[in-house]
């Protein structure tokens, strides 16, 4: 494998490339999934290869293959400076990275259990399990629940002289159930909708989150839905669970600060962003109790790794102090972008903070969420209740849409909970809610504490042509928000 990134990086060179970097890359997942009492899928897959990227004649170029032979790495990197060469014919300024970036070393996911060392048997037996409770709520119509573990090692190394290994190990999990009557259709999710919540942790991960212990209290809520009254109209105070404040900070602030999407890279596929450079440092993103931070750093995070793909060390950056919006997601390009057009300041460096992450070895890396988190507040969610005269409790996404500047959102969860007088009252069904990106967030009067804060894992953000599937993490805790939309879907 040294020989191989050696080779390609000689090859680069000796064509012409004023800068190189080579990425290995060898991917296993395993997934299994269980629905209705049945063994529904088992998959294993593995897959390896490698990119070359490359700087030639002020402009970039790609190249990537499955085979890892040395006539192969040579090959590839001459044909990552002809398509260099060939962009070059059109660009519009010459690619600039900056000081050269060097960094030598090996990062590993903390591991109690290797997932993949634990047996089939056991993995199936759980979610049986887990399977079974669901089933025993009279009412369920359809039960499922899915597992998920991939190992991906990556070797990087750059013509600046960087070097470096690392190992990630993700687990996931998730159970549903779903019940009909009469056409109405109702779900609801543990730990996490959209298949399941996920960390780069191992098998204690799984255990932990105890899905046989939740499975009777998910099929229960998922029957007492159909019955339930729907969201009323109106706008009100509205508190959200954890991981829909975690999908809010997703879609309405990660996706908004990725600089590249400001620059207008991904307007022809998912927008743009109304977070553009004017803004930064003196925008009024939110409330004074928002703080959000973009933190590669964190254990456990889908976001968290020793090096980006661009072989930056990960950091932990400030995205929102104080309400105030302080800082992008940057790769050394954007970076370099920034204080060209801003200049030196408090918020702008000129060097990346981080987030160039490619999705596999045959895609370039680009800008992506590490773990933007929402920071916790004072609150325990029983005193917020408690704190709240009238209003709506809204737990676990069902559906989202927010126009391609992140701005105007509209978002619905599983399940609701009206309250009234500090206290949960009646089941609702269906609910909405919407708003506008900056007067949601100054809304915002409450976060709830560190015990209620929880890491939650995102292993399927889309970004890019071709498309990339990102994994990223959001930190978060239920909070609290005044005047917002509310309504329901009948």
């Amino acid at each position: 494998m040294d020989e191989l990134v050696a080779r390609a990086l000689n090859a680069a060179q000796l064509h012409g490339a004023r800068y190189a970097d080579v990425r290995v890359v060898e991917t296993t997942r395993q997934a299994v999934l269980v629905r209705n009492g049945a063994v529904q899928a088992v998959s294993w897959s593995e897959d390896v290869g490698f990119g070359v990227r490359v700087v030639a004649d002020g402009a970039w170029g790609f190249a990537s293959s499955h085979r890892l032979e040395r006539e192969e790495a040579e090959r590839v990197a001459r044909l990552a400076v002809e398509i260099a060469r060939a962009s070059a014919l059109a660009k519009r300024e010459d690619v600039d990275l900056g000081e050269p970036v060097v960094q030598r070393g090996s990062y590993r996911t903390p591991v109690e259990t290797d997932p993949f060392g634990v047996s089939l048997e056991t993995k199936l037996a759980l979610l049986l399990r887990a399977d079974e409770e669901m089933r025993r709520v009279r009412g369920v119509t359809t039960t499922e629940g899915e597992l998920v573990f991939i190992r991906q090692r990556k070797t990087f190394a750059s013509t600046e002289g960087s070097w470096i290994t690392q190992e990630i190990v993700e687990s996931g999990c998730g159970i549903e159930a779903t019940a009909v009557r009469d056409g109405e259709v109702q779900r609801r999710s543990y730990p996490n909708s959209v298949g399941r919540h996920q960390q780069t942790r191992g098998w204690e991960f799984v255990v932990e989150q105890d899905l046989v212990g939740n499975a009777p209290r998910v099929a229960e809520e998922a029957v007492a839905l159909l019955s339930a009254d729907p969201c009323p109209d109106e706008v009100t105070t509205l508190i959200l669970g954890g991981s829909q404040v975690a999908l809010q900070v997703h879609e309405s602030c990660g996706h908004a600060i990725e600089l590249d999407r400001v620059f207008g890279a991904e307007a022809g596929f998912a927008g743009t962003s109304f977070l553009t450079p004017d803004k930064l440092g003196n925008f009024r993103y939110g409330s004074e109790l928002v703080n959000i931070t973009a933190d590669a750093t964190l254990p456990g995070g889908l976001g968290t790794f020793g090096w980006d793909d661009e072989g930056v060390p990960a950091q932990r950056v400030d995205i929102v102090r104080e309400g105030l919006f302080v800082g992008y997601l940057t790769d050394r390009e954007t970076a370099r972008r920034l204080l060209c057009l801003l200049g030196p300041s408090p918020y702008v460096t000129g060097r990346s903070n981080g987030t160039a992450r490619a999705s596999g070895w045959n895609r370039i890396p680009m800008v992506r969420m590490t773990n933007v988190n929402l920071l916790p507040g004072s609150w325990k969610l029983e005193d917020l209740i408690a704190d709240t005269d009238r209003g709506v409790f809204m737990d676990t996404n069902r559906s989202w849409s927010i126009d391609d500047r992140r701005l105007n959102f509209q978002f619905g969860c599983e399940i609701a909970w009206e309250i009234r007088g500090g206290r949960r009252t009646r089941m609702l069904r269906n609910p909405i809610y919407t708003g506008i990106t900056p007067e949601f967030w100054r809304s915002c009067d409450a976060v709830c504490d560190a015990d209620h804060w929880v890491l939650w894992g995102t292993p399927n953000c889309g970004k890019g042509e071709p498309l990339q599937v990102g994994h990223t993490g959001h930190g978060a805790a239920p909070a609290r928000f005044r005047n917002v939309r509310v309504f329901g879907k009948v």
